[in-house]
């Protein structure tokens, strides 16, 4: 009996095989581990732009590894396991600290603010269609810009920032009043979690033509890349029409964050 025989006959894949999906499985789970101690170094060093770059540098290696290796649904995991984690510790960070973290999250107390105003009153930025909607086009627009020109570099990194100041503000209602588990329940709106998904599905899809000019070997097209455009743009409308139902709703059921 061959051993091709046997590995197939004791009922499972390879050795080889199975060895490579435990690494690929592992590799996943690299840029979630290194978020926190990017957060960490970020906050005790100091300085506004370090913690954008730390936290680029956690995950853009793996993503790059990935889509040269045509694992774009394995790169997407990662990116959303990195962007759980990284938005966790900042929130947990900024509910410890709120003045700390405020001098490293880039735009974080900007930010917090805007969202702070917004849930006293009720109205602002993010209830107001002829704001936020023209902030949402120049954030995709430069996103998509950066990602192409940069193989999803500068992609992954305007994102960090993007979830730094917004789990910054989320972190920062928490530690504003007496109901911290509303805000770390319900400080992150679900339209904005659907943008997140969509900015790292456009990020793995469009990261693959400078990866594959680069790299000795091109990157074939995926072939469901024409459905996961779809799904992008799908997330994005759903996250335009969830805020225009429900912002000025959730500005109520966060106040209470605030003593109001």
């Amino acid at each position: 009996m061959t051993a091709s025989a046997v590995g197939a006959g004791s009922g499972g894949e390879p050795p080889a095989r199975t060895g490579s999906t435990v690494i690929q499985k592992a590799i996943v789970l690299i840029p979630a581990l290194l978020a926190p101690i990017a957060v960490l170094l970020g906050y005790w060093t100091g300085g506004r732009f370090l913690l954008p770059i730390l936290a680029t540098l956690a995950v853009y290696p793996i993503l790059a590894i990935l889509v040269r290796r045509e694992k774009h649904s394995l790169a997407v995991i990662a990116s959303l396991l990195w962007a759980f984690s990284l938005s966790g510790t900042v929130i947990t960070v900024t509910a410890h600290d709120p003045e700390g973290a405020a001098e490293v999250v880039l735009n974080g107390p900007t930010y917090r603010d805007e969202m702070f105003d917004y849930i006293r009153t009720g109205h602002g930025r993010e209830t107001d269609p002829g704001l936020y909607l023209p902030q949402h086009l120049i954030h995709l627009g430069a996103f998509i810009l950066l990602t192409v020109l940069s193989g999803g570099l500068f992609g992954i990194a305007l994102g960090a920032v993007l979830v730094g100041y917004m789990s910054y503000y989320v972190g920062a209602l928490a530690a504003a009043g007496s109901e911290p588990w509303l805000a770390f329940m319900f400080g992150w709106p679900p339209w904005a979690i659907l943008r997140v998904a969509a900015y790292i599905m456009l990020g793995v899809t469009l990261a693959r033509p400078l990866l594959s000019a680069i790299g000795r070997h091109p990157i074939p097209v995926p072939p469901a890349a024409g459905t996961w455009y779809i799904t992008c743009a799908a997330l994005l409308l759903l996250d335009v029409i969830l805020k225009g139902l429900l912002a000025p709703h959730w500005a109520v059921l966060l106040r209470p964050c605030l003593g109001a």
